[in-house]
């Protein structure tokens, strides 16, 4: 039996990227959009009610369009939305099935299913163990930075950056210094934590790959514990996770020559995790790759929940 699967949105990033995964797997049938018909909304109205799934790769306005067009008596199709419209709304599933244990569950039945943003993923990977086991307080005044590749940015910053010629774009470039990112909602809902972390992104010359840094010194922290216990608990947290692998504490072997390497996960669905520094500070890192679990890998993952393949079809751990 085949899954039928519409991609709403098949010309963004995120969409090719669900496309590429979908093409290989012989379980799923596509219902394309002629080109000339990608804003017809009876057109799209039809292929959505059509399918089984349908992702939304889309701003969060047409997102909401796009659930509008659900047609009433329909109870069958799972809607799997990529942008950040539902991420915090109580009635859509968050898509990371590692967040806490009800999670997976509740993704296997949902029929809207709102998939985390990249920051996200990798914020909350490192610090739900922490407040769901109390070590960190849900009062905790988060900092964090990230540093990710320009695919993040959608197709306009992949054209800036790989037609070269600018050399603004050769260094790091921080951007939403406001403080004000959009995945800040969900980092903060979805963590348990009262506030949104003080947080800032970096776009690097690189295309994809991204790891959140998150600091914490040991007063912070609601009991004693060195960062040997955080890496511990992490590995127990996840123990049993085929896409999250938690790495030995300082070891050399998480570095290329002492420097971290953000691009290690490219090309898979895994989450890497690490705890850096020593008794008076440390760091959690969160390493995955911001097109693959950080969006559409984790966008397939949830896919395979819903429709009761196994989960890691068509994805690397």
């Amino acid at each position: 039996m085949t899954t039928k699967v519409f991609v709403d949105g098949q010309e963004g990033t995120t969409g090719l990227k669900i496309f590429e995964y979908l093409s290989a797997r012989r379980d799923v049938e596509i219902l394309r959009i002629d080109d000339a018909r990608r804003k017809d909304v009876e057109e799209r109205r039809r292929l959505i009610n059509a399918s089984d799934v349908t992702f939304l790769c889309l701003p969060d306005v047409a997102s909401r369009e796009s659930v509008s067009l659900v047609d009433a008596d329909n109870h069958r199709t799972v809607m799997i939305d990529a942008s950040t419209a539902f991420r915090t709304q109580d009635d859509w599933a968050y898509g990371l099935p590692e967040l806490m244990p009800a999670q997976r569950e509740r993704l296997r039945t949902a029929k809207r299913i709102a998939v985390p943003g990249c920051h996200a993923s990798a914020f909350l990977l490192a610090m739900k163990p922490l407040v769901s086991s109390g070590l960190v307080s849900a009062d905790f005044a988060a900092h964090a930075y990230s540093i990710t590749g320009y695919s993040g940015g959608g197709k306009k910053m992949i054209a800036d950056f790989e037609v070269g010629g600018n050399p603004k774009l050769m260094s790091p470039r921080p951007y939403a210094l406001g403080l004000t990112h959009k995945h800040l909602p969900e980092m903060a809902v979805r963590s348990g934590l009262k506030r949104a972390p003080v947080f800032t992104p970096i776009v690097g010359n690189f295309l994809k790959g991204l790891a959140v840094t998150t600091y914490f010194s040991p007063e912070q922290l609601t009991r004693t514990a060195k960062p040997q216990d955080v890496q511990s608990l992490f590995a127990e947290y996840y123990a049993n996770e085929p896409f999250v692998r938690v790495l030995p504490f300082n070891a050399d072997s998480n570095l290329d020559d002492g420097f971290f390497d953000v691009q290690a996960n490219n090309d898979t669905n895994r989450v890497d995790l690490f705890v850096f520094g020593n008794d008076e500070r440390f760091v959690t890192v969160a390493r995955l790759d911001n097109l693959g679990k950080g969006a559409s890998g984790a966008a397939i993952q949830c896919m395979n929940l819903a429709i009761g393949a196994d989960e890691d079809a068509g994805l690397i751990a």
